[in-house]
C-alpha cells in the first residue's frame, strides 16, 4: 500500500504544472476583454494573457485595443500600471495597441510575435520597455520612444524588418545586444548624445542604413555593432574617441567594405587623434565636419505637448527652458446682423518649442472646438445666460488621431474626405484615440457624437 500510495504521487509530480496565467478579466469600452495580474499588494493591474503558462491563448487579442487608465471590479477601481511579460505574444491579429498614460512599464516579449502591428505610440509614462518587448514585429513601421525611457533593452526591436524610422530621446543613456537587428528598413540613425555604449551587434545587419550618427558622449560600441552591412556615411561627435574593433581583428564594429570605403566625418580639430586611434584609423577616409546634408550637431528641442482645461491653453516641452512659440486660428464670427446667431467656433493650434543653441522642435498641432453636452456649461459669468457646451481637444501624430475631453461611452468616428468610415471607438477616461490611415497632409473628418470636425493629419 505504501508503494503505491508513493508511485500515485510519483506520477502526479510528473504531470505538468498549469497555472492560471490572469488573475480577472474585464471588458474595455469598446467591449473587448482585457486581462489583468494584481501587482504591488493587488492596489494595481497589469495587462497579462489568458490561459496558462503552457499554452499561446493570449493568441485572443484581435484587431484593435484599447487599454483603459483603470478598472473596476468588483466596485472596486484600480489602475493599469504595467504591460506584463508576454501579454500579447504571438497576437498575430493585433493591429493597434492604445497604451494608456497610467502605463509605466512594458514587460520582456510583451508584443513579441506581433506582425499585424504597424505602429505603437509609447506615452511619456512609460520609463522601461523590457527585454525583446517588440521582437519579431515585423509590421512594425516607426515607433518614438518617449523621453521617460533611459535605456533601449536587449533585442527589443529584433527583426522589425519594416521599421523606417525610430526616434532615440536625450533620455537614453545605453542600447542593449542586438536591440536594432535585421532592422533593415532603416535609412539612418541618430544616437544622441545621452547614450553612453551601445551593446554587441545593436544595429547587424540593418542593410537599408545609409547614414549612422553616433553622439559625443558614447564611451563604449560593442562588437559587430554596425556590422553585417555598408554604409557609406558614419559621423562622430565624439571629441576623444576611443580604441573600437577594426577590421584586421577577428571582430569589428563596421564591415571591412565601410571601412574601405566610408566617409567618416569627425568633429574639427580631432582628425589627428582619429587617425592614431585603433579601429577608426581604419577607416580610409576621414574627414573634419559633418558632411554634406548631414544631421547637425546641436540638439533638437522636445515637441510641446498641448492640453486644455478651465479655459486655457498649456504647451509644455520637455526641453528645459524650451519656449513655446504658437499660433492660433478661429472661425469665430466677428460681427453680424439678425435675432440668431449659431456658433460653431473651432481654434486650429500649432505650437513649436525654441531653445538658444537647439533646433526648433517639430510642430505639434490641435484643434479645440466646443460641442452639444448637458450638463457641462464653459465660459459662464454673472450675468451671461449658460452655455449647454463643453470643449474637446482633437489631436493628431503619426496617423493617430486622439479626442480629449469627451464624455464617456461617446461614439467617436473618422471619415476621408469622400466619406469613407476610416475608423471608429467609443470614448473611455474622457478621450478616445484612433489609428488611421490617411496620409499625412489629408484632411479628415473627426465626428464625436453628432458633432463633426475637420482635422488635418500630421
Amino acid at each position: 500500500m505504501i508503494m503505491k500510495k508513493q508511485l500515485l504521487l510519483l506520477v502526479l509530480m510528473m504531470l505538468p504544472f498549469v497555472a492560471s496565467a490572469h488573475d480577472i478579466e474585464v471588458k474595455n469600452a469598446d467591449g473587448k476583454t482585457i486581462y489583468y495580474n494584481y501587482i504591488n499588494n493587488g492596489t494595481e493591474l497589469e495587462v497579462t494573457f489568458r490561459g496558462s503558462n503552457y499554452d499561446s491563448s493570449s493568441k485572443e487579442y484581435q484587431g484593435n485595443v484599447a487599454i483603459p487608465e483603470e478598472v473596476t471590479y468588483m466596485n472596486r477601481t484600480r489602475k493599469v500600471t504595467s504591460i506584463g511579460n508576454s501579454a500579447f505574444r504571438y497576437c498575430y491579429g493585433l493591429t493597434s495597441i492604445t497604451i494608456p498614460n497610467s502605463v509605466t512599464s512594458i514587460g520582456s516579449s510583451a508584443f513579441d510575435g506581433c506582425p499585424g502591428l504597424t505602429s505603437v505610440t509609447i506615452p511619456n509614462s512609460v520609463t522601461s520597455i523590457g527585454v525583446e518587448a517588440f521582437y519579431g514585429c515585423y509590421g512594425l513601421t516607426s515607433v518614438t520612444i518617449p523621453n521617460s525611457v533611459t535605456s533601449i533593452g536587449d533585442r527589443v526591436f529584433y527583426n522589425c524588418s519594416s521599421l523606417t524610422s525610430v526616434t532615440i530621446p536625450n533620455s537614453v543613456t545605453s542600447i542593449g545586444v542586438e536591440a536594432f537587428r535585421v532592422c533593415y528598413g532603416l535609412t539612418s540613425v541618430t544616437i544622441p548624445n545621452s547614450v553612453t555604449s551601445i551593446g554587441d551587434r545593436a544595429f547587424y545587419n540593418c542593410g537599408g542604413l545609409t547614414s549612422v550618427t553616433i553622439g559625443s558622449g558614447v564611451t563604449s560600441i560593442g562588437n559587430r555593432a554596425f556590422d553585417g552591412f555598408d554604409i557609406p556615411t558614419v559621423i562622430s561627435l565624439i571629441e576623444n574617441p576611443f580604441t573600437i574593433y577594426g577590421k584586421t581583428s577577428s571582430y569589428r564594429t563596421f564591415t571591412q567594405n565601410t571601412f574601405n570605403n566610408a566617409t567618416l566625418y569627425v568633429p574639427k580639430g580631432t582628425i589627428d587623434k582619429y587617425k592614431a586611434t585603433d579601429g577608426w584609423k581604419d577607416f580610409l577616409f576621414i574627414e573634419e565636419g559633418t558632411g554634406g546634408g548631414a544631421t547637425p550637431t546641436t540638439q533638437k528641442c522636445e515637441k510641446p505637448s498641448i492640453s486644455y482645461e478651465n479655459g486655457k491653453l498649456t504647451f509644455s516641452s520637455a526641453t528645459d527652458g524650451a519656449v513655446c512659440q504658437y499660433s492660433i486660428t478661429d472661425t469665430d464670427i466677428k460681427a453680424g446682423s439678425g435675432n440668431e446667431v449659431q456658433l460653431g467656433v473651432t481654434y486650429n493650434i500649432s505650437v513649436y518649442a525654441t531653445k538658444s543653441g537647439y533646433d526648433n522642435s517639430d510642430v505639434a498641432t490641435a484643434t479645440l472646438c466646443w460641442i452639444d453636452a448637458s450638463p457641462k456649461t464653459e465660459g459662464i459669468t454673472d450675468g451671461v445666460a449658460q452655455i449647454a457646451a463643453h470643449p474637446v481637444l482633437v489631436k493628431t501624430d503619426n496617423g493617430f488621431i486622439t479626442v480629449e475631453g469627451v464624455d464617456d461611452r461617446t461614439n467617436v468616428s473618422v471619415y476621408t474626405t469622400d466619406g469613407k468610415q476610416v475608423g471608429t471607438v467609443i470614448s473611455q477616461n474622457n478621450m478616445a484615440t484612433i489609428a488611421t490611415s490617411i496620409q499625412q497632409g489629408s484632411i479628415a473628418i473627426v465626428k464625436v457624437g453628432e458633432k463633426s470636425i475637420k482635422v488635418v493629419i500630421h
